[in-house]
């Protein structure tokens, strides 16, 4: 009967309303992540314009992540106190505020506050999201959901990105920003108009004070096991992305030009393949799809990270495949992630491993802008090095996922996910 019950959710079709949630969470996710991602292919025209050097880049990159983190922490204690949809509509408005203030600042010292604003209330949107997933979608059907929304990681790449290059050349960067900005206020009144309440979580909070909440949520083995590795799985990502489109510009000799190409084909293959993986990771087991995703993104980390001046299509290839590695380890493990917390625990859980996230995606930053070396227009030196610490970290992250997928298999049926809160119970 146990069986029978865990796999009946994944035959049937998800409702109108369902399909609308996962939806527009993709999309909420596009925006944000967009706004992050962004980033990094207009690195070589931020640093030329605002005249800055590879160490202030990644500080610009980094202090969204650590402001994101700061927030996460301050909001974790208040994240199940409240109805998830208000505190998405709250934290999204500031979000497109920050978004705004990047779109016209005109000095270095300016963006870097810009983006600590962007990411005081951006980095706490995601964590949002995923209780919102935990809460309305049982865990055997939570990979076809994170495949999903993590699509909008590849539909940044095939949409956002090229568009706002193209934007940024025509215009100039700040035009980007602002596209975001248009975009985000479209989903805000939709998530306003359309989405319910989402308060079911409500029923089971104790007395204890936010603090003492908070305090709770920190003092949990298991919850303790996942932000530990969820350290170790966000600095690897976060080392790569800031200097990519510099090291393909000044290492593998692509042009501006020839940048939004590389990035709309990699993200054509990454939306693709994204439900493909999250359907994969619910049939064949997430944790074996996260080992295998791994080792894919290990082994053609090492190879690009190494190349000189090469042909276009050998590093559109070259970054496709790599994509698909790394988006099979982000569809399998957030789906593990979600499966950890309790009921009441789980905004608290989500806010503080989101906050993890970005305070070690900034770490991460940090460093790559330290082990990274450029002088003027020349090539990047020590890219390869840093590909080095990935791998590292990815391999520590294979061995932690494995003990996080042995809790969450002792969770399961137990009290992974209550009965009242099976997919129809919310719908």
């Amino acid at each position: 009967m146990q069986t029978s019950s865990q796999t009946e959710p994944t035959e049937k079709a998800f409702t109108r309303y369902q399909v609308f949630i996962i939806a527009i969470l993709a999309i909420l996710q596009f925006t944000v992540i967009l706004d992050f991602m962004v980033l990094s292919p207009l690195g070589a025209m931020l640093m030329e314009e605002l005249h800055i050097i590879p160490s202030q880049f990644g500080l610009v990159v980094s202090a969204y992540a650590f402001s994101a983190g700061a927030s996460g922490l301050l909001a974790a204690g208040f994240a199940d106190r409240f109805d998830r949809k208000k505190l998405l509509v709250f934290f999204y408005t500031g979000f497109v505020l920050g978004t705004l203030l990047c779109g016209i600042a005109n000095s270095y010292q300016f963006l870097l506050v810009a983006r600590v604003v962007t990411g005081l209330f951006g980095g706490v949107i995601g964590s949002i999201g995923y209780a919102i997933i935990a809460d309305l979608f049982a865990v055997q059907v939570r990979g076809r959901v994170m495949g999903f929304v993590q699509a909008a990681f590849a539909a940044s790449q095939i949409l956002g990105i090229p568009i706002g290059l193209l934007l940024a050349n025509q215009f100039g960067w700040h035009a980007t920003f602002l596209m975001i900005v248009g975009v985000s206020i479209v989903v805000g009144i939709l998530i306003i108009g359309y989405m319910k309440p989402i308060t079911a979580h409500l029923n089971s909070q104790s007395a204890t004070n936010p603090f003492g909440h908070l305090a709770h949520t920190l003092s949990q083995p298991t919850y303790i096991l996942a932000f530990a590795t969820t350290t170790l799985l966000a600095t690897g990502g976060f080392m790569l992305m800031p200097f990519g489109s510099a090291f393909a510009i000044y290492n593998l000799g692509v042009s501006m030009q020839e940048l939004p190409v590389i990035y709309a084909v990699t993200g054509v293959f990454s939306i693709v393949f994204g439900p493909i993986i999250g359907k994969l990771s619910d049939k064949i087991g997430k944790y074996p799809m996260f080992v295998i995703g791994s080792l894919i993104a290990m082994v053609f980390i090492a190879i690009y990270n190494n190349l000189g001046v090469t042909p276009l299509w050998l590093i559109i290839l070259l970054n496709v495949i790599t994509f698909i590695g790394v988006s099979s380890r982000m569809i399998s493990g957030t789906a593990l992630m979600t499966a950890i917390p309790k009921l009441p625990d789980r905004g608290a859980f989500m806010s503080v491993n989101s906050s993890v996230q970005q305070i070690s995606g900034g770490i991460g930053s940090a460093v790559a802008g330290l082990i990274v070396i450029q002088e003027s227009t020349k090539p990047i030196l020590h890219y390869d090095i840093l590909g080095y610490v990935v791998i590292v970290a990815m391999v520590i992250t294979v061995v932690m996922m494995y003990f996080v997928n042995r809790r969450v298999n002792q969770l399961s049926g137990q009290e992974a996910l209550p009965k009242d809160q099976q997919v129809q119970a919310e719908v």
